[in-house]
């Protein structure tokens, strides 16, 4: 996958992220290149880091598949749950923490940078 400096800004478009569902694309951040997860609700989407709170791992299970039931992302290391609209863990080991949240817009159907 092609990394997103913040020069280009655009992540993807909406229409790359399935509606309820959620995938990772790399991109490059103040601090570094990072891992993102887009998670989509309709017309909304929300990104954060694709790092466990936890234990510093990867929350995808395989290269950008995630689990995701009913607007919760668990962690496939060690099924912390995470809620999609604000990235806070309500069940796991890292209970009360969040998900490093990144800002990002919908605008004319790409997904980007703020």
């Amino acid at each position: 996958m092609d990394t997103v400096t913040p020069a280009q800004a655009v992540l993807c478009q909406l229409e790359d992220i399935p509606d309820g569902e959620a995938i990772a694309v790399d991109a490059m951040l103040a601090d570094g290149e990072e891992s993102l997860i887009l998670l989509r609700r309709g017309e909304a989407v929300h990104a954060y880091l694709n790092i466990c709170p936890h234990a510093g791992r990867r929350l995808d299970w395989a290269p950008g598949k995630f689990l995701l039931k009913n607007d919760i992302l668990v962690c496939a290391a060690h099924g912390a749950s995470f809620r999609s609209d604000d990235g806070r863990c309500i069940a796991g080991p890292c209970r009360g923490e969040h998900l490093h949240h990144v800002p990002v817009r919908v605008d004319g159907g790409d997904v980007k940078l703020v």
